[in-house]
């Protein structure tokens, strides 16, 4: 078989060189040393993986340990803001327990000096009143002294009725005990009349609130003239825008204290004229009279107590009949019960009220003997 190619033999137990032994053992130095290197390096890679292995686990636990005082701060602080979410809520609560008691008493406040402007008006009306004689009857010191006020009651009477006021209780303490009486109105008419007890209902407890009106003033301290020109004089005056006054609604005389009253129409008048309290009017033809204003009090009655009282010398007699004229009857009633052999005796007053007429007694200074 031929080919072009080239051949060469090579001997296995040819002797190498000296130069490729040194050659060898260079190579094997190298070798070494640089097995030592890797070695070094291996050592050293491995002190650094154990270095590394380390500062991980260190990494860890800190990670770990950071992650608890995370959770317990993150505990702390909700327990905290819970803390402090009820402390505002307590807050809250005591501002508002707080605002409550500031309006309570600011209400209390209000009413109190509500309560101390009143009495302060109330005391400036009563040092400004006009000056009225009040009777005082008892014993200094004495736990009985009392100021008397004499009651006024009027007293309707019924057709066919009268009254009869003895001057001694024991007379009409006898009529009332004979209770039925023949009366003798000529020879041959007879009448037969009862006789009742006068009973009276009587103020015992009054308790009136009273405020000063805005549109009323009250006059005092005038002259002895007929009434239509005195309160002519005394609105004329008034309604004047000069003298402090206004547009006046009602001007009327009080028939129990002989005192005026002015009602004005705007509210904002009788404060100022109450406020000066002393006017100078001309009542009568250039001659001016210094007269007294003062404020006037509305007074509403808040509590009232009553009793029932018996008068200890009048007496009401009923069943009369309508059979002569109404003054020759009333003569002979009188007449009648004036005796002593009738049980009778003085009569101070006498009134008769006919059948059909309707009329009213008006009692003064009312004397009881009993209370019901």
């Amino acid at each position: 078989m031929s080919s072009d190619e080239d051949f060469s033999l090579v001997l296995d137990n040819q002797t190498p060189s000296n130069d490729s032994l040194q050659q060898i053992k260079t190579s094997i130095t190298n070798y070494k040393k640089r097995h030592d290197q890797l070695i070094q390096e291996q050592q050293e890679l491995a002190a650094s993986r154990d270095d590394q292995r380390d500062m991980t686990q260190n990494c860890k636990q800190r990670s770990h340990k950071l992650i608890q005082d995370l959770k317990a701060d993150q505990r702390s602080y909700e327990v905290q803001i819970e803390n402090e979410k009820a402390r505002v809520i307590l807050m809250k609560q005591e501002e508002s327990d707080l605002m409550k008691e500031i309006q309570k008493v600011e209400e209390a406040l209000k009413k109190e000096e509500a309560k101390n402007d009143h009495l302060q008006q109330q005391a400036d009306v009563f040092t400004a009143v006009p000056e009225r004689l009040v009777v005082f009857r008892g014993s200094t010191g004495s736990k009985e002294d009392i100021f008397e006020m004499k009651p006024r009651v009027v007293y309707p009477m019924e057709g066919g009725t009268a009254l009869i006021r003895f001057d001694e209780k024991v007379v009409a303490d006898n009529i009332l005990q004979i209770k039925k009486h023949r009366v003798a109105l000529g020879s041959d008419c007879r009448i037969t009349v009862e006789a009742r007890p006068v009973q009276l209902m009587l103020p015992s407890l009054v308790e009136i609130d009273s405020e000063v009106s805005p549109q009323h003033i009250l006059i005092s301290n005038l002259p002895k003239m007929e009434s239509d020109m005195l309160l002519s004089k005394l609105e004329i005056h008034f309604s004047k825008k000069r003298n402090g006054g206004g547009e006046v609604d009602k001007c009327e005389l009080l028939p129990d204290s002989e005192h005026v009253v002015i009602t004005f129409v705007e509210k904002n008048i009788a404060r100022g004229l109450t406020e000066k309290e002393h006017h100078e009017v001309e009542l009568q033809k250039k001659k001016k009279h210094k007269v007294r204003v003062t404020p006037f009090l509305n007074g509403t009655i808040t509590n009232l107590k009553t009793k029932m009282a018996v008068c200890s010398r009048t007496v009401l007699l009923t069943g009369i009949p309508d059979v002569m004229e109404q003054e020759v009857l009333q003569d002979m009633l009188e007449i009648h019960f004036q005796k002593s052999g009738n049980g009778g005796g003085e009569i101070e007053d006498f009134l008769y009220n006919p059948l059909g007429q309707q009329t009213s007694a008006l009692f003064e200074g009312v004397s009881t003997d009993r209370e019901e």
